[in-house]
């Protein structure tokens, strides 16, 4: 049998900038599943800052009369959704990686889409970790943590305008409590927003364990889960934030959860560079640059369940 045989060198030198680089990035944050699964509404193009508003009305209907007189309350909120700048600065090695994209190009690979070149390789290994992190961050990030932003968890725990559940369970959510506990969520949800068509209960991954063996055990796993069937607690969609800390449940609207990033700002950069030219190693340097950040809107329409200790 021939031989086949490669390349002894790989030469890399690409820079993205501007909208072609947002492509990249756009991939590295929106891979993340809670934006790809649409749990949360998506603000792409802010540059420093957006004042996100939000409008709730009340009182709207009156007695008719002949005469215009204003009736109703009108309540606008705002919010300013501010991007953090973060960055990636990783180093990899060609050798590491070539024979994986070698074995990938010649057809042993179970994957549909491949790289079609070396360094989208590299980018394409890089993005996954970066969209695991931005999940992560979503949820648990820090104002003050180095490569994090202010989560979901911490905006809400600070803000006494959130409602949050007074008794949770010590120890957090089992399969034993998960329906008494999902029901002190649901409860505290105000009316208004209860059946609107995106309220959502985002729950952590051991929660939506738990809430599937409790449904088994109960023999109405077909009814509430089965496949591609949604989960759905007292007809509130069940949505896994995978991000969410264990025992952790929010409850609000899509429309109230806000993703912000500036994924076609000028500041937007990939570089990908080869350092055999340099230092004459096989290092492959991988530089990003972008902002991301969460925020949401009315504080009183969002429901936090904090496990108990």
């Amino acid at each position: 049998m021939k031989k086949r045989k490669f390349a002894t060198t790989t030469s890399i030198t690409t820079t993205y900038t501007g909208e072609f680089a947002g492509k990249y990035i756009a991939a590295a944050l929106m891979s993340a599943p809670s934006l790809n699964d649409g749990l949360l509404t998506i603000k792409g193009n802010i540059k420093k800052s957006e004042v996100v508003k939000k409008l709730a009305t009340s009182g709207l209907l009156a007695d008719a009369t002949c005469d215009f007189t204003p009736t109703g309350n009108v309540t606008l909120t705002e919010r300013i959704l501010t991007p953090k700048e973060l960055q990636v600065n990783v180093q990899l090695c060609k050798k590491d990686f070539r024979a994986d994209w070698e074995a990938a190009q010649m057809g042993f690979s179970v994957f549909d889409k491949l790289p079609p070149t070396f360094q989208e390789f590299l980018l394409a290994h890089v993005i996954a970790s970066v969209a695991q992190a931005n999940e992560t961050n979503i949820y648990q990030g820090t104002a003050l943590g180095a490569g994090e932003f202010a989560g979901f968890i911490a905006l809400m725990t600070a803000d006494s305008d959130v409602l949050d559940v007074s008794s949770p369970a010590a120890g957090g959510i089992t399969a034993t409590n998960v329906i008494t506990e999902l029901g002190k969520v649901v409860d505290l949800v105000p009316n208004t927003i209860l059946n609107t068509p995106d309220f959502q209960l985002l729950v952590a991954p051991n929660v939506a364990r738990a809430y599937r063996r409790a449904m088994a055990a109960l023999g109405y796993q077909q009814e509430f889960y089965a496949g591609d069937i949604p989960m759905e607690f007292e007809g509130v969609t069940l949505k896994v934030a995978n991000g969410l800390s264990a025992s952790y449940v929010i409850g609000a609207q899509v429309s109230n959860l806000w993703f912000g990033t500036s994924l076609f700002d000028d500041m937007n950069e990939v570089q990908v560079i080869d350092m055999s030219g340099v230092d004459g190693s096989q290092n492959v340097r991988i530089v990003m640059r972008f902002t991301a950040g969460v925020q949401y809107g009315i504080g009183s329409e969002c429901v936090l369940y904090t496990p108990g200790v």
